[in-house]
């Protein structure tokens, strides 16, 4: 990269979908906290404190300094070694004010190295901070057809996604060694989202760029055309009180109108085609499911708990086992749990667990599937008994063995299995056995 025309600023900074956000205001204003956030909810770190800046054809490239590459100040446990990226586009300037405006009119911009970002205001403290900003990188600034929607969508399916990338980028891109954690051989599909604002956009330049990359061998490329009737596009501007990219003095008709111009060459070309104007968020990413992901499957995980011990707060669907007779009372069986025979075979003796499982096991067998048609990426179904160490286990461990015969992956969790018996639930007097299932 050359560093001739490198400038550095007193930014933090981090990527999200492959976008760089700079993180601006005095010291203690928040920036490390910002960034922190948002790395627990997803993001990479670029660069704490002082972030690198290099104008590339247009693009603001964003880097760390050498001396702080990696490094982050995590205030109360001192400098920390994080893992970091480099080369990654701007897309958007936060500025962190103790009081930012409530309803502001416009979006300004922030000039860096004769380039302007969109710049926004935010409180860096407040709790919805980081979900603000990733809304107005996700959001705000999309382009309105539904083009963040469906590389999330992609992204969930086990596609590596990058958004608006410098088209003078694309081949350093390709040629990058693959991400941590896979091997070159996983050949991730890849999904690269353009619209109107990418950097060095004209439609003939993309086309040509498509048709060298299908000359190569082992690339096969398809391209997504995302449609939408102007008066939606209007509709969602005018819903997001935000100006057009190419209509910033005009009506928003005006942009729309030009940004059609200058995208139906791609149309034309386009292989798929989705036209957004009557879909919902959910819908659209049905249909870009349906085309591009036929084996998503939600992430499901079986969860075992105790009651004695509160329910588990991320449950999606919860069955109560506590009607089954109880190993508890048993004193030969009271210290194994539900994953020795002996209590499996005492707990599966019982008249109703036949019923109650077989009942379960095919209303799983129903729901699931739907739940992936829908794009959930998670779904945890936990069973619960008095102490989560001998009903639940069992329960959880027979239906995770049903439902993997049926073609599911479940990953199985015991909350409570190592628990200590509490004695106000599990240890008492045994002549109590009668009331114990009206216990909680």
């Amino acid at each position: 990269m050359p560093e001739s025309n490198r400038q550095t600023i007193h930014a933090t900074s981090v990527a999200i979908d492959g976008r760089g956000l700079l993180i601006m205001g005095p010291s203690g204003a928040g920036k490390s906290d910002l960034a922190l956030r948002l790395i627990d909810r997803g993001a990479s770190l670029i660069s704490d404190d002082y972030t690198a800046v290099t104008p590339l054809n247009g693009t603001l490239l964003l880097s760390a300094p050498p001396n702080i590459a990696g490094k982050m100040e995590i205030r109360h446990l001192g400098i920390v070694d994080i893992a970091h990226i480099e080369d990654v586009p701007a897309a958007l300037a936060i500025t962190l004010e103790d009081s930012p405006a409530r309803m502001p009119e416009t979006t300004p911009t922030f000039m860096l190295a004769g380039i302007a970002l969109p710049l926004v205001a935010l409180a860096g403290k407040e709790p919805a901070a980081p979900i603000k900003a990733e809304w107005v990188l996700r959001r705000i600034l999309s382009g309105g057809g539904g083009k963040s929607t469906s590389l999330k969508t992609l992204e969930d399916a086990g596609w590596e996604t990058v958004d608006n990338l410098p088209l003078i980028l694309l081949d350093r891109l390709l040629a990058a060694p693959a991400p941590e954690g896979h091997a070159e051989s996983d050949e991730r599909p890849l999904a690269i989202g353009i619209d109107s604002r990418t950097r060095g956009f004209a439609a003939d330049t993309i086309l040509s760029v498509i048709t060298s990359l299908r000359k190569r061998p082992g690339y096969h490329v398809e391209m997504l055309f995302l449609d939408c009737s102007d008066s939606v596009l209007e509709r969602r501007f005018a819903e997001t009180r935000r100006r057009h990219p190419l209509a910033l003095d005009r009506p928003a008709a005006d942009g729309i109108a030009r940004e059609r111009e200058l995208l139906e060459p791609l149309r034309r070309a386009a292989e798929h085609v989705i036209d957004s104007s009557e879909l919902a968020s959910n819908g659209l990413q049905q249909a870009i499911r349906q085309r591009f992901a036929d084996s998503f499957e939600s992430t499901l995980t079986l969860l075992s708990f105790g009651f004695s011990r509160g329910v588990p707060r991320n449950a999606d669907l919860m069955f109560d086992m506590r009607f089954l007779r109880n190993p508890d009372w048993d004193e030969s069986l009271r210290d194994l749990t539900g994953l020795d025979e002996p209590v499996r075979a005492y707990v599966m003796d019982d008249a109703l667990f036949e019923k109650a499982v077989g009942q379960i096991e095919e209303l799983l067998k129903t729901v699931l599937p739907r739940y992936s048609e829908d794009g959930k990426a998670y779904v945890t179904v936990a069973f619960g008994c008095t102490g989560g160490r001998h009903r639940s286990v069992c329960v959880t461990e027979e239906i995770a063995r049903r439902l993997r015969l049926a073609g599911f992956s479940p990953t199985v969790a015991h909350r409570n299995l190592e628990s200590a018996q509490l004695d106000a639930y599990e240890n008492r007097r045994r002549g109590e056995q009668g009331n114990e299932g009206r216990v909680v």
